[in-house]
């Protein structure tokens, strides 16, 4: 999973699963294409939806930081998958999207919330006023390390004193995801570049196990598929069998 072009999985031609409901809007500048969720958001709809279905990620970072009664922003929210999630225990809650397409699909899905609301905007530039909010979560989306530099100093904007931000990202180092990843994408910054980026602007690193869990063979070869490059997701499937696959990421997070 990703969602930046320092880490672009590979640019694919659009699948028939493409949705275009904001086709008349333009994407800002500075947005960092997407081919996996930006060319397939129904094929990421399973994915988002077979992630960590015990809920590993949310917990922890309760454990860092509750959002209950607080403002949360959700940068690079796609098609808004986890804005109801948040919602149901914060006061507000804003999501951020470069993608016009996804944007529209992520206000239809939250159209019910009072809540919530979704802005077409970049990392680099958020379309919030300072110290506006309380937890910021980022999941795949952009934060990667070296490179990512404009988006963190939005974050000490936009963030309160006392407030939290959640970058979530893969940890290539173990697990059966990580094996495929180092594969699929040598040519990204190492480990220990990744880890010292971070750790020298004070974010901290919470190593979490999670999984894959889909409800059909063809769930996970397509989601594979969207991942990697034909090759590599050939060789990746030929491989492996069932229907689930061992997960680690890294739930860097920091308190401004």
């Amino acid at each position: 999973m990703g969602r930046s072009s320092r880490h672009a999985r590979h640019h694919r031609r659009a699948g028939p699963d493409t949705q275009r409901p904001g086709a008349h809007l333009s994407v800002p500048p500075g947005a960092r294409p997407s081919p996996n969720i930006w060319q397939h958001p129904a094929t990421y709809e399973i994915e988002n939806r077979a992630v960590d279905p015990e809920g590993v990620l949310e917990a922890a970072m309760l454990g860092i930081a509750d959002w209950s009664g607080r403002r949360v922003l959700d940068v690079g929210c796609g098609t808004g998958f986890h804005l109801p999630r948040f919602a149901s225990k914060a006061a507000r809650v804003v999501g951020v999207e470069p993608h016009p397409d996804l944007v529209a699909l992520a206000r239809r899905r939250t159209r019910r919330l009072d809540n919530v609301r979704v802005e077409q905007g970049v990392a680099q530039a958020l379309p919030l006023p300072d110290a506006s909010v309380d937890v910021v979560h980022a999941r795949w989306a952009y934060f990667f390390g070296p490179g990512c530099e404009p988006g963190l100093a939005e974050l000490d904007r936009v963030v309160r004193r006392g407030g939290v931000a959640f970058v979530i990202d893969n940890d290539p180092t173990r697990s059966t995801f990580g094996d495929w990843f180092r594969r699929g994408y040598p040519d990204l910054d190492p480990p220990e570049v990744v880890e010292r980026f971070w750790s020298t602007r004070g974010w901290s690193r919470t190593p979490i196990d999670v999984r894959w869990a889909f409800t059909t063979r063809a769930d996970l070869e397509s989601v594979v598929r969207i991942e990697f490059t034909p090759a590599v997701a050939d060789d990746i499937l030929a491989g492996h069998s069932g229907a689930e696959v061992d997960y680690a990421v890294n739930l860097w997070s920091k308190e401004f």
